[in-house]
């Protein structure tokens, strides 16, 4: 017998088996003695090593082909070949494959040949338990070793390499502001990181970011098994050439988004509403916590047609946030691997999607900023483009204010006095007498006639009518109080749905309406409040409408707002109301105001067409 039978009692037992050999990994004994291999498999398998068998090196190859072979005991005379030739060839096709030679020759020579050719020990026959044992644990902790420190060390490249990324992000954000073209750079490099071979290794990356509203989570852009190959290619290319982010995202918008038109039809389409509190999307975003869905099923009910959907699974839900709102999610999956989604990829994901909620905030500020600096320029153009419009309607309430005090303090005094005087001259028949009587007649008409003209408040000019877009007036109106709006802490929303609609109309007088309607709302809410302009339209009219917050007014004032010089004010005389009353008429309009049911004061202008809208 070439195993004694008699083994030694102190071989290991087979507790450490799984350290050995993964679950799916086995031995392969191959050799043409029947009875050896037997032995060789009984024993193996009582140690907790599961094993194959073979007898020929056809059969070895077949095994190899369609098995996962950890250790192969090979013997060296085959029928059909020599284990020594064999060797090369399988090294190199199966690195991470240990090989132990077999064999009834006890030569040097054919030991050190077999070390040369891959082989990683050598037995001669007879062969101990003992000793046979100990090789094998030895081959294969030695296996073991070698396949966990490239594992590990892969890991530790993975790592440092999302960590250089990270920080490349960082410090790009850091270095400028953030345009939205920038923004959907630096996603597509964050995508890249979570699906390429150097970063997480995802196969697809699905990102939705809610509308500018709030209202929807919607789908921007997405990375799948078609960009893969690209994004690997391109990691690697940062790794050998030390490449910059610019450069990495230079590389991306070349390669990658490009052939994912499957994955970004998926997400493009996706759309759901954030009053859906139950949705696992708009959960994951409103609780800023991570999901891990595994066959359909989680912490939280999964929606079917989401699954549908993706046409997976399995996936996990990460949330983009700021300090002050949710953003959006990434969301994740191996879809072709089939590898579970483990804890710690999970928590790198949220490092990823850690950066890609501060590039996003990082863009939002920069574009409110943008917005506030386009907003202040605007008012400052036609601040000085327009004063004379504001002091124009500055001199109507100071005129007004005048003529209600002249009409109030003089015209009555002044109606005695000429009525007297003319009831003197016919009482009297003394030329001298009727020569002051009549002068004082005169010139009390003249002063009525002078009160007259100031309460008819201004010129009744013909307006000039041309064709002329609406929103640009309203625009235009609204930015002259922008910094008095900003100083009572009024927020202003603009209402004007596409198309603009075409009024024929006195540019000039139409402004002077609406300044009057918005001054007059901001007046109304002295503490702060919400002024809202909002635009309807058919074929036959335009209706603008001005509401705001304020106190709004009785009954029986509303009734008479735009009587002349009536006025609620210590100051003015209400005559702005007058004149858009007037302004509206002249442009085949009409002027109502109304008390709205949740507070403030809505007034509405409008306007005939005189074509259709474009």
């Amino acid at each position: 017998m070439l195993i004694p039978e008699n083994p030694d009692p102190i071989i290991s037992s087979p507790e450490n088996a799984s350290e050995l050999l993964e679950d799916d990994e086995l031995i392969l004994i191959v050799d043409d003695y029947p009875d050896i291999v037997q032995l060789l498999k009984e024993f193996l398998e009582d140690q907790g090593l599961p094993t194959l068998t073979a007898d020929s090196a056809a059969e070895l190859h077949q095994n190899l082909e369609h098995k996962n072979i950890a250790l192969a005991i090979l013997d060296i005379g085959l029928p059909d070949g020599s284990g020594i030739d064999l060797l090369p060839e399988i090294s190199k096709c199966y690195p991470d494959m240990s090989i132990i030679m077999l064999t009834a020759v006890t030569d040097l020579h054919t030991a050190l040949e077999c070390m040369r050719q891959g082989a990683d020990d050598y037995l001669t026959k007879p062969v101990q338990f003992t000793e046979f044992n100990a090789t094998v644990r030895k081959v294969l902790e030695k296996r073991r070793l070698k396949i966990n420190n490239r594992r590990y060390q892969r890991q530790i490249e993975r790592a440092n390499f999302r960590i250089r990324l990270l920080h490349e992000l960082t410090m790009k954000m850091n270095s400028a502001y953030l345009s939205m073209v920038e923004l959907d750079e630096i996603l597509q490099a964050i995508l890249v990181g979570i699906t390429a071979e150097e970063g997480l290794r995802f196969n697809r990356a699905f990102l939705a970011l809610f509308d500018n509203t709030g209202e929807y989570l919607e789908g921007k852009m997405a990375i799948g098994p078609g960009c893969r190959d690209d994004a690997g290619r391109i990691w690697q290319e940062m790794r050998e050439q030390d490449l910059s982010i610019n450069e990495l995202i230079d590389n991306i918008k070349d390669d990658c988004f490009a052939g994912d038109s499957e994955v970004n039809e998926i997400i493009k389409s996706l759309k759901v509403s954030a009053e859906d509190t139950e949705h696992i999307l708009i959960k994951a975003a409103q609780n800023r916590e991570s999901v891990n869905v595994i066959d359909g099923h989680c912490q939280f009910p999964v929606p079917p047609e989401l699954i549908e959907h993706l046409g997976e699974n399995t996936f996990v839900v990460v949330p983009l946030y700021s300090s002050g709102r949710s953003l959006g999610v990434i969301i994740a999956d191996h879809f072709v691997t089939r590898e579970p989604i483990s804890k710690e990829v999970i928590s790198a994901l949220e490092s990823f999607a850690s950066q890609a909620s501060l590039a996003i905030e990082h863009c939002n500020l920069y574009m409110a900023m943008e917005n506030k600096i386009s907003e202040l320029e605007a008012v400052s153009h036609e601040l000085e483009k327009n004063k004379d419009l504001l002091v124009e309607a500055e001199r109507y309430s100071a005129l007004g204010h005048m003529a209600a005090q002249l009409v109030h303090n003089i015209r009555n005094p002044i109606t005695s006095i000429g009525g007297t005087a003319r009831l003197l001259a016919r009482k009297t028949k003394d030329p001298e007498w009727l020569k002051f009587l009549n002068m004082m007649t005169g010139e009390a008409g003249k002063i009525e006639d002078t009160l007259q003209d100031l309460f008819s408040f201004v010129d009744q000019k013909t307006p000039v009518r041309e064709e002329t877009p609406l929103y640009p007036l309203i625009r235009k109106s609204m930015i002259l109080f922008y910094n008095v709006m900003q100083r009572q802490n009024i927020e202003h929303h603009l209402n004007l749905p596409e198309p603009d609609p075409m009024l024929t109309a006195d540019e000039h007088q139409v402004r002077q309406l609406f300044v009057h309607l918005i001054r007059n709302a901001i007046e109304a809410m002295p503490d702060g409040g919400t002024l809202t302009v909002g635009v309807t339209y058919d074929e036959q009219q335009v209706i603008v409408s001005i509401q705001d917050t304020g106190v709004g007014l009785a009954d029986q004032i509303l009734n008479r707002a735009t009587d002349p010089f009536f006025t609620t004010k210590t100051f003015g005389t209400g005559m702005g109301l007058t004149l858009v009353k007037r302004i509206a008429r002249d442009h085949n309009g009409r002027l109502e105001l109304r008390n709205r049911e949740e507070g403030g004061t809505e007034v509405t202008v409008s306007f005939l067409l005189q074509q259709e809208t474009h």
